[in-house]
């Protein structure tokens, strides 16, 4: 069932409140802008970033961070809009998601963190192809110009969020508080694989779309770090410059100088009980389905992706901020996120898979296509990996992600995670204009490599954000992931993970369901089984699976 379509929301916090509900001012947006009072689709009249004097460690970041704050609110802007960023360059290095953590006691806020898949990505192949993917930005700290690693933010200086498709002018009302002079100035998010379904409960809080600036924001950079914060207005939004102050300095009085020690899950840890969705006898069905579908004499399904949900419960109530610490391990040559509206779950996940990354008008994406295990040893490894490059299967799902049709064999790389491997491409070309930006995003989304082709036929069921775009937008360049290796953590106990698996000519239906427990593994493998016949079980699913592809 599709969706009545509504009018989207740009979102502004109000006034403090414990209830998330009444923490937030919302304004119907037409179009362009907000319609009813008066919006206009222009760029803010302000956008500006303010560079502090540098500090030698992040404790004294926010007592200059409050002075500056007071000196801004003697002499406010003359603008009836505008988005500022106050910015204290910290002379040491520290960990962004640390900073999170040292956070988490606001759950009233919404948080969110992102970090670059790093810019050294272990590629073999029989023919190398580019790098790719990271936050990609430089800060400059006391003339010296930097990589950013990641970003931690807390609180929402304003947030976008709506319940039908990101369309046109959602990318529109975002843009309006971005520029290209101030590249930090980012709004972070994440959208749903299929806007069009009905919504479960666990996600509702996300809506559609979802995307903030945020209010705090921690940058670690290569060698150093910093701190900032960004107050955003809007008279014709009715929210004023002094609402927006209000709204900051309450927010920055809760921020915590302090950074306790990096906190990692339990190692003791157990699983209570899981559930699959679907279950193995159902998921088979549905993987045999699909083969005499996509094998019929006048089929134009080539490729189903179909996924899988499974539910876990576990004895220690986790804050997964925590759990995704403890992913920090998987996170090589992978974007690591997190999200986490007000009061909702949290969304979070290590992906591989760039969807795209753009500066200026140059954009790159890349193809993943097939999935083997990691060998034990260097030669099993090796092994394993001269298999996924010369695999027939594995070649077609390859081509079906690459292009619409084949005159020259794409060039094929071993992109090699901590667990797993995969066939990778790497792509790139030039836009038309800027503005073309949401023409890629729309005509990427949904990718075949989570999706298939035709999209309309090869849904499962709804997926929330799971394999949908998450990362950001900016000024001068944006850069999103697919939202895959992901899960929702719900009241610290419940923990959704999900998976899929390509199916195409040729797949071994009884191949598939071992691929996704290989993938959930980067979360199973951190917690411990009540019972010790599960543990087992997976492990040998695991190791067939290895040995099984090779056959």
């Amino acid at each position: 069932m599709a969706l009545a379509r509504s009018s989207g929301r740009l979102m502004i916090p109000n006034a403090t409140s414990s209830s998330a509900q009444h923490r937030y001012r919302s304004c119907w947006l037409s179009m362009n802008g907000c319609g009813g009072a008066g919006g206009s689709d222009k760029a803010v009249g302000v956008c500006e970033t303010r560079t502090l004097a540098s500090v030698s460690a992040p404790e004294l970041a926010v007592p200059q961070l409050k002075l500056a704050v007071s000196a801004l609110e003697a002499n406010p802007p003359r603008s009836g809009s505008g988005i500022i960023r106050l910015q204290v360059p910290i002379r040491q290095r520290a960990d962004a998601l640390q900073w999170l953590q040292a956070q988490s006691q606001h759950q009233v806020l919404p948080r969110c963190f992102f970090s670059s898949r790093g810019q050294s990505l272990d590629l073999t192949s029989l023919s190398l192809v580019g790098n790719g993917g990271g936050l990609a930005s430089t800060a400059k700290d006391d003339g010296d110009e930097q990589e950013l690693v990641s970003v931690a933010g807390v609180g929402s200086a304003v947030f976008f969020q709506g319940s039908y498709p990101f369309a046109l002018q959602d990318w529109q009302s975002v843009k309006r508080f971005l520029c290209k002079e101030c590249p930090l100035i980012r709004a972070y998010g994440a959208m749903r694989f299929d806007a069009r379904t009905v919504v479960a409960p666990e996600w509702e809080d996300f809506g559609s779309f979802y995307f903030i600036v945020p209010q705090v924001e921690f940058d670690q950079l290569q060698e150093s770090s910093m701190l900032a914060l960004t107050i955003a207005w809007d008279n014709n939004l009715l929210w004023t410059w002094q609402k927006a102050m209000d709204e900051l300095k309450a927010t920055l009085q809760q921020i915590s100088s302090c950074f306790g020690r990096l906190r990692k899950l339990d190692p003791k840890t157990t699983i209570i009980s899981f559930q699959h969705f679907p279950s193995k006898g159902s998921w088979d069905i549905s993987v045999k389905r699909a083969l005499e579908i996509i094998n019929g004499r006048e089929s134009e399904l080539v490729k189903v992706v179909l996924a899988r949900c499974s539910k876990y419960i576990i004895d220690t109530t986790t804050d997964p901020l925590v759990l995704l610490a403890s992913l920090k391990a998987e996170s090589q040559n992978a974007y690591q996120f997190y999200i986490q509206p007000p009061g909702a779950p949290a969304f979070i996940g290590n992906t591989p898979e760039q969807l795209f990354h753009r500066k200026c008008f140059h954009v790159t994406s890349e193809a993943l296509a097939g999935t083997r295990a990691r060998g034990v040893t260097k030669a099993e490894d090796l092994q394993i990996g001269q298999d996924l490059l010369f695999s027939p299967k594995d070649n077609i799902e390859f081509v079906i992600i690459i292009c619409d049709e084949v005159h020259i064999e794409p060039s094929k790389a071993l992109r090699k995670l901590p667990r797993i491997q995969h066939l990778s491409a790497q792509l790139s070309g030039r836009l038309r204009d800027e503005d073309s930006e949401f023409d890629i995003l729309t005509s990427l989304h949904p990718s075949p490599a989570v999706c298939g082709l035709p999209t309309e036929e090869a849904q499962m069921f709804d997926r929330g954000m799971y394999a949908g775009p998450v990362g950001w937008f900016g000024g001068r360049e944006s850069e999103f992931a697919v939202g895959i290796r992901s899960a929702l953590v719900k009241n610290g106990v419940s923990i959704l993970v999900f998976a899929g698996a390509g199916i195409v000519e040729g797949t071994i239906p009884s191949l598939e369901w071992e691929e996704l427990e290989l993938k959930e593994s980067q979360f199973t493998k951190l917690f411990q089984y009540q019972n010790p016949m599960c543990f087992w079980i997976e492990w040998l699913c695991k190791y067939s699976f290895i040995y099984n592809k090779q056959a």
